[in-house]
């Protein structure tokens, strides 16, 4: 991006495509859950594991849910966040998938162990979507030796006010 020394992703565009991964993943979870019939939350696995390898190993711009999440937010101003976390990040969601397809799959562990490692993988995308945390950028930001420039939110420079004080809003320069 022009002014921006670093790697960048538009944050508003992973956070829809988090949304969307979401939606499809909580329907295929709950259909597993209810049902006992796995075969949708498998399909969701390898549909999952695929766009986390297609983000950190051909490029972020190819991925289906992040075409489509970056189409849902196009009329939107871009927030633009370092590329690193992120990537840890999706490392992280490529790990939780393939243990979870692995899980499900060649181990054929008790459907119980598969629905715990999806529910947590699900928590972390509803904790993007929902409040923009990523777990994967905090991480980061704890382990990493080079602090990140670019946070979601600004967490990166922002320090909340103590409790029992009112936080003020400035207005964008």
């Amino acid at each position: 991006m022009d002014g921006i020394d670093i790697p960048v992703f538009n944050e508003r565009a992973i956070r829809a495509a988090a949304g969307l991964l979401f939606l499809v993943g909580i329907i295929a979870f709950m259909i597993a859950a209810l049902t006992g019939f796995f075969q949708p939350l498998r399909a969701f696995g390898f549909l999952f594991m695929v766009d986390m390898m297609l983000r950190l190993f051909v490029s972020a711009r190819y991925t289906p849910s992040l075409l489509l999440g970056s189409l849902a937010v196009r009329r939107q101003r871009p927030e633009w966040v370092s590329a690193e976390p992120k990537k840890l990040a999706w490392s992280l969601g490529l790990g939780m998938a393939f243990s979870s397809c692995l899980a499900m799959g060649l181990l054929g562990l008790d459907p119980l162990i598969t629905l715990a490692l999806c529910s947590g993988c699900l928590t972390l995308l509803f904790l993007e979507t929902a409040f923009g945390i990523c777990v994967g950028c905090e991480l980061s930001r704890v382990f990493s030796r080079t602090k990140p420039t670019l946070c979601p939110g600004d967490t990166c420079n922002y320090t909340p006010p103590p409790r029992g004080r009112n936080a003020t809003v400035a207005p964008r320069p």
